[in-house]
């Protein structure tokens, strides 16, 4: 489905991704994990084609996401080709980035009415499915500032699933919200990957890794230090010392 291939990416002239390579096949849940400045939520927004590397590509079944050839040349996409990519790789953010001008039926439909001049009518009947899939049927005529964090990040996942995306991306979606709230934006999620939603998410919530992802990818320094299962990687038996020591870190503070 996603070919990352040797992404680096510098700011300025500090480079904070060194060389990274992976792929996400159909279906598949990838969870990844690593320090904060590991450059988990940069390589995340280059896939979406938020943020352009300093050299290699992504490619979305077999077509570059961010560049495409012309005259035997490579150039970077330009920004009415972005936005068709961004379409079929959703995103969701950690700061929601609803409309607070909006309805939470009108955030869901806007992009379909916009981007894939869907009729509203279909939009409308789309959106109400898919706030009964998130569980917020009876929120759809109120405003994003009534809602609680937990309720405008599911908004936020069926404003994404509008657009009917080929995968979603999801960026540490439950770290802005109270520890009450994250069960149940977590659940939608665990949902969506039953039904086959090829996914790939940066978070903290180890239970999540561990239960519902098919790989885990640990970042640390830009480079990719581990790629695994989550069996492997949560086994008394991982070698990788510093595995062990970030995993001890997270135990600690949440004693």
């Amino acid at each position: 489905m996603l070919q990352v291939t040797n992404i680096k990416k510098s700011f300025s002239d500090k480079e904070v991704i060194k060389g990274i390579d992976f792929s996400i096949n159909k279906g598949e849940v990838v969870v990844i994990i690593g320090p904060s400045g590991s450059g988990k939520s940069t390589i995340l927004r280059m896939m979406n084609a938020l943020e352009f590397p300093t050299s290699g590509d992504i490619a979305l079944e077999g077509d570059s996401v961010l560049y495409k050839t012309v005259n035997g040349k490579k150039q970077p996409r330009k920004e009415k080709e972005l936005c068709k990519f961004r379409a079929e790789i959703g995103m969701v953010f950690q700061g929601f980035h609803l409309f607070a001008h909006k309805t939470v039926l009108e955030n869901i439909i806007e992009g379909p009415l916009q981007i894939k001049n869907v009729k509203k009518d279909v939009a409308v009947k789309e959106a109400e499915q898919l706030l009964e899939k998130v569980g917020l049927s009876d929120k759809r005529d109120q405003y994003p500032h009534s809602l609680s964090g937990g309720q405008q990040q599911r908004v936020a996942i069926a404003r994404a699933l509008a657009m009917k995306p080929k995968m979603l991306l999801f960026d540490e979606p439950t770290s802005a919200l109270d520890p009450e709230l994250i069960g149940e934006v977590l659940i939608v999620m665990k949902d969506l990957a039953n039904e086959g939603m090829t996914m790939a998410v940066v978070t903290h919530e180890m239970g999540f890794a561990k239960e519902v992802g098919d790989r885990i990818i640990f970042l640390d320094k830009g480079v990719v230090v581990q790629a695994t299962t989550p069996q492997e990687f949560f086994a008394a038996s991982n070698e990788n010392e510093r595995v062990n020591k970030f995993l001890r870190t997270l135990t600690r503070n949440t004693v």
